[in-house]
């Protein structure tokens, strides 16, 4: 019987598995992660599981039983280092090698990293994976000056619960604002306020010179001369696409490893699903790379129903969130190329409408999860409407989507 070989074993991977399953596939499947634990989900990592509030078994997507239950081979801390087209094998670096099929490659992002003097003392993290997690619950609960470097979703996520645990945080940023890539700056300016209230320091446009101390950190030098006095520094500016293994094999990469529209690589006997991959998206009309986890799932879906020979097309409208304090953070869309914003208040929250001749193309929403459900229906339908409908939150946008 065929092999199935999957590398890596993110949300990606774990969700291509019980996709599989689910279709019936009768496949041998074949799981190869780098670190110990199965798949697991990440958006947890700088939230819920950094509090304590939630363990192991809630971040993971299935438990380790699930595979052995279903037969999948899961190969942890193993790191495959060559995938062979020729002879459709991939190679790992303790010396095993797996005849498949079809390959998905599944192996997701690493943080970018930052190259200044005193990276390399004790208490610098980046957070990335569950053991890094793991080291920082650990400081965080003895250490009082937390420092953050990016103002992100990881950066702000991270300052909300340590600054909901009574810890000093301060967050540097090269840009003039945070979440300067994602959002505009009335949502912004929004968020920066809730963290000002709650504590938070914000040095934007600031220039660091070095990460100060002897053998662990204890400042954060800026050029002006200042410093920020710092015992546990976490770094969060960006993530870069694992590529490398794809490109290595000769597969086509810019940016991740170019997929169609079903996850197919240049390789037909070869996908790639999630943050690795580089694909077509039919409504912003170009190709993306997207950073979230609706991507790695519904992608690995498709990848999975192509695997089993069903003709599926992964054509989803991009949606991220983001949970800060009390207040849920919901965007549909890319907030691009707009020609009028529309705000529509609540009780306890807004929503941005981004219109394009009068075309929704993308929403914001704080604090209505239910709302979000009916504005992502409404910019997968291209619907066009008037300003003054939105605004009066008395009209049931359900109307617009029938």
């Amino acid at each position: 019987m065929s092999n199935i070989v999957i590398i890596g074993a993110g949300q990606a991977a774990g969700q291509c598995v019980a996709t599989l399953k689910k279709l019936g596939c009768t496949n041998k499947i074949i799981l190869i992660g780098e670190e110990s634990h199965p798949p697991y989900q990440r958006p947890p990592l700088s939230k819920s599981f950094l509090e304590g509030k939630v363990g192991l078994e809630r971040v993971y997507m299935k438990n380790r039983e699930f595979y052995e239950e279903n037969e999948v081979e899961f190969y942890p801390n193993t790191l495959v280092k060559e995938i062979d087209r020729e002879e459709k094998k991939v190679r790992t670096s303790c010396g095993k090698e797996f005849e498949f099929e079809k390959l998905v490659i599944a192996t997701g992002s690493r943080a970018r990293e930052l190259e200044i003097e005193g990276i390399q003392l004790g208490n610098v993290y980046y957070l990335r994976t569950i053991d890094d997690v793991e080291k920082i619950k650990e400081q965080m609960s003895v250490c009082q000056n937390l420092s953050i470097i990016g103002a992100g979703y990881i950066g702000l996520e991270v300052a909300a619960v340590a600054s909901e645990l009574g810890m000093n945080v301060s967050i540097f940023e090269m840009a003039d604002r945070s979440m300067n890539r994602t959002v505009d700056k009335k949502i912004s300016e929004h968020f920066e306020d809730l963290h000002k209230t709650n504590g938070v320091n914000f040095y934007f446009q600031s220039n660091i010179e070095k990460l100060q101390g002897e053998t662990f950190i204890e400042g954060v030098k800026l050029d002006d001369g200042s410093l920020i006095p710092t015992d546990i520094l976490i770094i969060g500016i960006g993530i870069i696409p694992n590529q490398e293994l794809a490109e290595n094999a000769g597969l086509d990469c810019n940016n991740g490893i170019l997929v169609n529209d079903k996850g197919i690589t240049s390789d037909q006997s070869i996908f790639a699903c999630g943050d690795c991959t580089n694909h077509p998206n039919k409504f912003l009309n170009k190709n993306v790379r997207l950073e979230s986890v609706q991507n790695a799932l519904e992608q690995s879906k498709v990848v999975a129903a192509n695997i089993m020979g069903q003709e599926e097309k992964y054509e989803v409208i991009p949606w991220f969130w983001s949970d800060q304090y009390n207040q849920k953070l919901q965007i549909v869309g890319m907030p691009e190329e707009y020609d009028e914003i529309v705000k529509r208040e609540y009780a306890d929250g807004f929503s941005l409408f981004y219109l394009s001749n009068k075309t929704i193309i993308s929403v914001t929403t704080i604090n209505n999860p239910k709302e979000f459900l009916i504005c992502k229906k409404l910019v997968e339908k291209k619907v066009k409407i008037s300003s003054d409908i939105l605004t009066k939150t008395a009209n049931d946008l359900n109307e617009l989507v029938k």
